[in-house]
């Protein structure tokens, strides 16, 4: 076995017991870029291998700085980080160097962490699929011609292909969620508040995007979970940090899982995958939980309604897109689906706003009457199967017509709007080849009880060890 095939969390332990080196492990994680992401493009703003092998030298006899000492790690390229290119798949920020690391980067640089270059995006994160005039489109690691989903579509493809033994992400609408079922890796988006974000623009009402953990296994998952959470004194709304990776343990006889599937035939679904997520249930009924099949809790029109309003509202009002709409020269060079949600959000009213506040209130409510009853819900990941790498997105679902550029993941806002924990659980293979993903979901707060049920799941099949991508 290759160290690049290793999780994040045994390299960690090699290098700490010093039976490997951090220059062996780069490496071979170089080594590894080199062969496979001319096929994926999914590291970007790759730094110079001379430059990363001396840091990595460096690093071979230095005290350990964490958990991530040593590691290798591509940042996604939509947040800021020191001296490295960041571009946020705009040609506006084509060149852009940063002088200081977002806080996100800040902790995982802290903890160790030797960041190789960046993680591809779609341009300023919006839709799931990622691809942008800077730097191209990436595509999935088990076919492709496919896409790799968004907006940590780059993350989860190097991921998959063993280019990274960890990696950052960050999820508004299903950015952490959806990339991991197409590339058949894990992504957990925390509880709102739990990884919190730097003190810059409006933190009050941003609400909504969290950044948090992919990984191979759920042990590296929590681990890299416990180096992003924590309290930022500068930002609202604050969650204590746990140590995730100790708490991992769980006897799943009783705890009880409610099967929203389609949301009582809202969300249209291609076919197949909710056959398969029902599959990736029966572990879980095999291990001596309970899965219920539910009907819709909450009509998904008003879900939507107040989704969309808060997300045009906070996108309109973005600290870096806006300035740029308002010039028009600069305007000509954003992509359209930003700049539709840009005047989506200048359209609204406060009373538009209350009234989508009203909604997210009364939904939030009822799913914790519900949590009353249920240990987690579960959810497909994705309504389609990675498709097309030439497609913007998905126009339709088996011939319904999707009137938004991203209503074709409808399916991840019911988890979303009220900052639940979700983890996407790798489910296996259609009958097309192509991954697919489980979303399972706890009340606010469960982010330890979420991630123990998901370590259950892990042991008993471990998808991403037995089913290596084709470009591996």
């Amino acid at each position: 076995m290759r160290l690049s095939d290793q999780s994040a969390s045994d390299l960690s332990r090699l290098i700490s017991a010093r039976k490997v080196a951090p220059s062996e492990v780069m490496a071979d994680h170089l080594d590894r870029i080199a062969e496979v992401n001319p096929a994926v493009n999914a590291i970007v703003s790759l730094r110079s291998r001379d430059a990363l092998m001396a840091e990595a030298q460096a690093a071979d006899d230095a005290p350990s700085q964490g958990w991530l000492h040593g590691l290798p790690l591509a940042v996604k390229d939509l947040c800021a980080t020191k001296g490295l290119r960041t571009t946020w798949g705009s040609p506006l920020f084509a060149g852009f160097i940063p002088d200081a690391d977002d806080l996100l980067a800040a902790r995982m640089r802290g903890a160790g962490a030797i960041f190789i270059g960046k993680t591809n995006v779609p341009e300023w994160g919006q839709g799931s699929h990622s691809f942008n005039p800077v730097h191209g489109t990436t595509r999935n690691p088990y076919d492709p011609s496919r896409s790799a989903g968004g907006s940590s579509g780059g993350a989860a493809a190097a991921l998959a292909t063993r280019m990274v033994p960890v990696a950052d992400g960050s999820d508004m609408m299903g950015s952490l969620r959806n990339p991991a079922a197409f590339c058949n890796v894990y992504g957990f988006r925390p509880t709102w508040g739990l990884v919190p974000g730097d003190a810059v623009g409006d933190t009050y009402l941003a609400t909504l995007s969290t950044e948090g953990p992919m990984a191979r296994t759920i042990e590296d998952v929590a681990r890299l979970l416990q180096v992003q959470a924590g309290p930022n004194p500068e930002t609202p709304f604050d969650r204590p940090s746990e140590p995730f990776a100790d708490l991992l343990t769980t006897d799943l006889r009783g705890k009880r899982i409610g099967w929203l599937g389609d949301w009582g035939g809202a969300y249209p679904m291609e076919p197949g995958i909710l056959d398969l997520c029902e599959a990736g249930l029966k572990v879980f009924v095999d291990q001596g939980a309970v899965v219920e099949p539910l009907p819709a809790p909450f009509p998904a029109t008003e879900i939507w309604q107040a989704w969309t309003t808060l997300r045009a509202m906070l996108t309109a009002n973005g600290k870096r897109v806006r300035v740029l709409y308002d010039d028009p020269a600069k305007r000509a060079l954003i992509k359209p689906e930003t700049i539709w949600e840009i005047e989506q959000g200048l359209s609204l009213t406060a009373a538009d706003i209350y009234a989508a506040s009203l909604i997210r209130s009364r939904y939030h409510a009822h799913m914790a009457r519900l949590f009353q009853r249920f240990d987690a819900i579960a959810l497909p990941s994705a309504q389609v199967w990675p498709f097309p790498v030439e497609w913007r997105w998905p126009h339709s679902i088996n011939g319904q017509p999707m009137d938004t550029y991203h209503r074709w993941m409808e399916v991840v806002i019911p988890i979303s709007l009220i900052g639940l924990p979700a983890l996407s659980l790798p489910v296996g293979f259609g009958a097309n080849g192509l991954p697919m993903g489980l979303q399972l979901a706890g009340p606010v707060g469960a982010d330890a009880r979420i991630l123990a049920m998901g370590q259950s799941y892990h042991r008993a099949t471990d998808w991403p060890a037995k089913h290596l991508p084709k470009t591996v």
